[in-house]
């Protein structure tokens, strides 16, 4: 009898988490289904980075354009623009740019160009809790990466059930940082200039290039 009980048990915990990932699944399909359907996105966000253990707390604002794999990012006082072949990193501070290629570049972190569609691969999903954020439902899914990892313990993604938007990406470190990026003021299929995303050399006359 008591085998059975465990049986049952063990049977309805699986279906269910079958169901919450075939749910979670579901979600993100359909949003990244709705974002791919722009033929581009604009939007501010707020980025947040703490940890209590050491009493750090950082905040940050940006914004960043994005059009298939190619974007424009401002963000820490800097310039990143990806043509879709080359990034250029632009540094007014120090009046500097350097030039790299995806291959050349350690992947410590999401690509802008990845935002919104990074969880496509690379992620298990179960589904999470349920929010009211300023009038908005908001439904998180629970991202745990497929390949052990020395930095991400697992990433929360808030998903705006009725626009189909990313809301909000919350990054659960090993270490114990936590890091939230929050999505304001979204914009899509925007008039931009045929060169948004080309870089020209001869408006940073007085700058180092370093490629």
């Amino acid at each position: 009898m008591k085998k059975t009980a465990a049986g049952l048990i063990l049977l309805f915990s699986s279906l269910s988490f079958a169901q919450g990932y075939e749910q979670a699944k579901n979600l993100l399909d359909l949003v990244s289904k709705e974002m791919k359907s722009k033929k581009n996105i604009r939007f501010d966000f707020a980025y947040v980075l703490e940890n209590k253990k050491e009493q750090i707390r950082q905040e940050m604002e940006g914004n960043v354009t994005l059009a298939g794999d190619q974007y424009k990012l401002s963000f820490l006082e800097a310039i990143q623009l990806f043509d879709g072949t080359k990034t250029y990193t632009i540094v007014p501070e120090n009046e500097e740019i350097t030039i790299s290629y995806p291959e050349d570049e350690e992947d410590v972190s999401i690509s802008p160009s990845k935002l919104l569609t990074f969880y496509e691969e690379g992620y298990g999903y179960e589904w999470d809790i349920q929010q009211r954020v300023t009038g908005r439902n908001i439904q998180f899914i629970k991202l745990l990466p497929t390949e052990a990892s020395d930095e991400v313990k697992y990433l929360l993604l808030g998903i705006d059930v009725d626009r189909l938007q990313v809301y909000r990406l919350i990054e659960i470190g090993i270490n114990g940082t936590m890091t939230t990026l929050t999505l304001k003021s979204q914009e899509f299929n925007v008039t931009l200039p045929e060169d948004y995303f080309e870089f020209n050399a001869a408006e940073y006359p007085n700058y180092y290039i370093n490629e």
